[in-house]
């Protein structure tokens, strides 16, 4: 950092760079561009930071983020109490609503599984979904974790905890991407896809 800028734009910085794919430089950037902006982008970013950090909670049934708990998505008597579906994290379940595919409800299991990184069963909110599979009105859980080593493993697991309850636990599909070229695709996604082919 340049002799010239003061502690607080270093904390700025630092703190910027904390974040998801910000790293020193971006974080610089970020906060140049804030400043230069402070009326425009500093000012309401600090309001909307403040008011999130006092009215934003965690949704004690599903784990989800909103200013009321249970969260909307809880709350909401037109969404099918029968089917809950599992995602690592919120920004899972952000994606599922911007998709619009899904009407039920969520389960965030705030991780993965991952014996690398030492992240067992117990750090994670495997206890309440087996308790919530287990209500009387579930008849489906659906696995919606990353096709990724630590997603397979976590989806295994769980779908070896829910046995007991009386549910159906299933995955979402993975193959081809719609507008997807198979001479694009990698050979583990054209092997998944064949594996999972329906009729047509």
């Amino acid at each position: 950092m340049a002799a010239s800028a003061g502690p607080e734009i270093e904390r700025l910085i630092g703190l910027l760079s904390k974040l998801p794919g910000l790293g020193p430089r971006s974080a610089r950037r970020a906060a140049l561009a804030l400043l230069k902006r402070r009326d425009q982008l500093l000012l309401p970013l600090a309001d909307a930071l403040s008011e999130a950090a006092q009215r934003v909670k965690t949704c004690h049934v599903c784990g989800s983020l909103d200013t009321q708990d249970p969260c909307a998505i809880c709350a909401d008597p037109q969404r099918d109490a029968s089917l809950i579906c599992v995602v690592e994290e919120v920004g899972a379940l952000w994606a599922m609503e911007r998709a619009g595919a899904f009407r039920g409800r969520y389960h965030v299991l705030g991780g993965l599984l991952s014996a690398l990184d030492g992240v067992g069963p117990e750090a994670l909110k495997v206890g309440p979904l087996v308790s919530r599979a287990t209500d009387a009105g579930v008849r489906e859980v659906i696995l919606a974790l990353p096709a990724t080593v630590d997603g397979q493993t976590t989806a295994h697991y769980l779908a070896d905890r829910l046995g007991g309850a009386d549910v159906s636990v299933t995955m979402l599909a993975r193959g081809v991407p719609v507008g997807g070229e198979l001479d694009w695709l990698d050979d583990g996604t054209i092997a998944q896809a064949m594996r999972a082919r329906r009729p047509a």
